[in-house]
């Protein structure tokens, strides 16, 4: 059986990636938390999506022995520059405090002359101890509510209306979510590529 490390402590995250990988009881793969190894936090130091998502593959990788995915991704506003853009978990001040982010976002939004167009950003990394990686991006195009709106998700959710819909990512059903999430796609275009790698010695 094959061990695979999701590079992440965020439940949300890891549950959502179960459920698009379609990890279930039986199937030839054990999926574990980085959280079940005694791990300290990988410094994001990238610049980019891509550069932090394979520091933290490699990095997790080559501390556990086993293959690691990991993700970066985060909300960029075209009004702010792009900005929460890779700071976005932490754009408050405060790692992984949605509500501070949100209200922090908000509030630089509230400009009712700014644009609210923005795009969630996702790049996977599949990566093993030997250095060896694959990786792929997803992009959901959108805008930003004025207000939060629906329990459902994390990070900025609630605040994050897709492209042709009148809702919140918020108010989305897991499932529907999933279907076209910014991680979903970056997901969906290295899934095909997951079984090949992982039982590919040389890959």
């Amino acid at each position: 059986m094959t061990t695979l490390v999701i590079a992440t402590r965020n439940k949300g995250k890891i549950a959502e990636i179960a459920r698009i990988l379609k990890f279930e009881k039986g199937d030839p793969l054990e999926v574990r938390s980085v959280a079940e190894f005694d791990i300290e936090d990988v410094e994001e130091t990238g610049s980019t999506f891509e550069e932090n998502a394979l520091l933290k593959a490699l990095t997790v990788a080559r501390a556990t022995g086993f293959p690691a995915l990991a993700d970066d991704s985060g909300l960029s506003v075209d009004a702010l520059g792009g900005a929460p853009g890779i700071y976005s978990a932490r754009y408050s001040g405060v790692h992984g405090d949605d509500g501070a982010n949100i209200d922090k976002l908000l509030k630089e939004l509230s400009n009712p002359s700014l644009d609210r167009a923005a795009r969630f950003v996702a790049v996977i990394a599949l990566a093993k101890p030997d250095g060896s990686h694959i990786m792929a991006r997803g992009e959901l195009l959108g805008r930003i509510a004025e207000s939060k709106r629906g329990n459902n998700g994390f990070g900025y959710d609630p605040i994050f209306i897709p492209v042709g819909s009148k809702r919140t990512l918020g108010e989305y059903h897991p499932q529907e979510k999933d279907e076209i999430s910014h991680r979903a796609r970056a997901l969906a275009d290295i899934a095909p590529k997951v079984p090949g790698f992982l039982n590919n010695p040389s890959a």
